[in-house]
């Protein structure tokens, strides 16, 4: 089981961010996500922490 793996966080030329995550980590069985082609996140930040939580989009 990979529960954790090193990504990256890169600015394009076009002036759009990516965020990378390691195929294995994406694949694992328990990742909470279940992804074919491309599903919608909601990405957010709490201020003074150096986490990003990224949760499914359930909005519309």
């Amino acid at each position: 089981m990979v529960s954790e793996g090193r990504g990256r966080l890169f600015r394009r030329r076009d002036g759009k961010y990516l965020v990378y995550l390691p195929k294995d980590l994406a694949e694992d069985s328990m990742f909470p996500f279940k992804v074919t082609d491309s599903i919608f996140v909601k990405v957010s930040f709490a201020l003074g922490d150096n986490k990003l939580l990224i949760e499914k989009w359930s909005g519309s």
